[in-house]
């Protein structure tokens, strides 16, 4: 990791901040970093004794983005050809499950490696990732790696701990391999170790823990359910799960629990500020006034969501009503995608054409993909560019012929989307991409790793 400098930013097009309303744009304002921390944001500051000056001239600011569901281990699945045409039940019998019981921690590093590439090359400096690659006579070091290989590139990076629980035996996901669920003392067990090791409680935290069952019908029983938020709550880690991402999901639940899903995690105690949800596609007036009420927040997915036909998230109506709104890649075997980029201007265009266009604004999307990812991680001194935050920002190049001719240049990077250069991004006033390159990355050796690990996930047991 490189060291944190003082640095001054100079000559930016403009300056976004993640900050709703009339304070999303600062203007065309140079920026001063002292000690990872923003110290100035003015018009024509001048270089002081031993800070470095970055030329931003050409250039953008945004606050770094933060990716708030992920799925790391999925980097060596996309574009499985059997899983390309399917809804998400069928893709995910086709296409993770019978792969789960292939991922060594040598693949799974491969995997993350090329994940975390991928969000730093689109402007992400705060990765949460939903890894479920635990199960009962498995090794729980694949966790541990993640946080490695994101200590390695400079990320602030949060472990969402998934998993599935013994007594769900029902899990669609161990029907299709030979593997088993772990208990709750395996899961318990590690949440504790893995708190212990890399847990921080401050606001500007690089390393966080969070307890996220894979799904609250499907991973483990009700019981069980409430027992985890308990014991979450009495460690004081956040909760996160996937929630009504299909139809299908909403339909279990009514048949199973005679309620909606929502409901059926507020009787379980899984609301409140401490809590997020993965994708609420298919979402009621009632339930959307309940995760408003309780300030419950939801990650929005929208390239995933649309790969796999599962609907659009009612986005802007739970945005009005106050819900905590976030922007996530998920896992880019659902996506192909782990560019935070593609999945902004993805979420500018998808609630526009339901909605119409005035359904979002590029501050809207800049919002949720910043502050609000900052929110619902409890992160409060990153997420937006104000004098006092940490210093997490990407300066996007704007070189390209097709940023010519732009009236508006500073909403470029949402309104046209991909491709698009990372110039340089700071975490915590530290260099992690630098002048366009991942210092001490090596691309060729990533591709060879990367096309070796296909050939392992290529052949599925039987």
């Amino acid at each position: 990791m490189t060291q944190v400098q003082n640095i001054l930013i100079k000559n930016p097009f403009a300056v976004m901040t993640g900050l709703r309303g009339p304070r999303a744009r600062a203007g065309a304002v140079d920026i001063r970093i002292v000690n990872g921390r923003i110290a100035e944001m003015a018009e024509d500051l001048q270089a002081q004794p031993g800070e470095r000056v970055i030329d931003a001239r050409h250039c953008v600011v945004y606050p770094g983005w933060i990716n708030t569901h992920h799925h790391l281990f999925q980097n060596l699945l996309k574009a499985v050809p059997e899983g390309l045409n399917q809804d998400l039940q069928g893709w995910l019998a086709s296409v993770p499950y019978p792969r789960l019981n292939r991922f060594t921690p040598q693949l799974a590093k491969i995997a993350a490696k090329l994940g975390m590439v991928e969000l730093l090359l689109s402007g992400v400096t705060t990765c949460a990732d939903h890894h479920y690659l635990y199960h009962a006579h498995g090794t729980t070091e694949t966790g541990d790696l993640l946080f490695d290989m994101a200590d390695d590139f400079g990320l602030r990076f949060v472990l969402c701990r998934g998993g599935a629980l013994e007594s769900a035996s029902a899990h669609p996901g161990f029907s299709k391999t030979a593997l088993q669920p772990e208990t709750l003392e395996q899961m318990v067990g590690d949440l504790e170790r893995l708190k212990s090791r890399y847990h921080q409680d401050t606001p500007d935290a690089m390393r966080r823990v969070v307890v996220a069952p894979t799904t609250p019908t499907f991973s483990l029983p009700p019981t069980l359910l409430r027992e985890l938020a308990h014991t979450a709550r009495g460690m004081g880690l956040r909760l996160h799960t996937h929630l009504s991402e299909t139809q299908n999901y909403v339909n279990f639940c009514r048949e199973k629990y005679n309620c909606l899903p929502v409901e059926f995690v507020a009787e379980h105690e899984w609301l409140g500020p401490d809590v997020w949800f993965a994708h609420a596609v298919h979402m009621q007036p009632g339930e959307i006034r309940m995760l408003a009420q309780t300030g419950t927040g939801v990650s929005h997915c929208p390239v995933s969501n649309a790969r796999l036909g599962s609907g659009v998230a009612p986005i802007p109506q739970m945005y009005e009503a106050g819900v905590p709104i976030s922007l996530g890649v998920d896992g880019v075997a659902s996506n192909e995608s782990g560019s935070m980029v593609g999945e902004v201007n993805t979420a500018w265009l998808i609630h526009r054409a339901e909605q119409g266009a005035s359904a979002t604004t590029a501050e809207d999307v800049i919002h949720w993909g910043t502050a609000g990812g900052a929110q619902v991680l409890g992160l409060g001194a990153v997420g937006t560019l104000e004098i006092g935050q940490a210093a997490d920002l990407v300066i996007y190049g704007l070189d390209h012929p097709r940023f010519f001719g732009f009236h508006d240049i500073a909403v470029a990077p949402v309104v046209a989307g991909e491709p698009i250069a990372v110039k340089y991004s700071l975490v915590g006033g530290r260099v992690v991409v630098d002048d366009g390159v991942i210092p001490g990355l090596d691309v060729q050796q990533m591709r060879a790793e990367a096309w070796e690990g296909v050939q392992q996930m290529m052949k599925v047991d039987d």
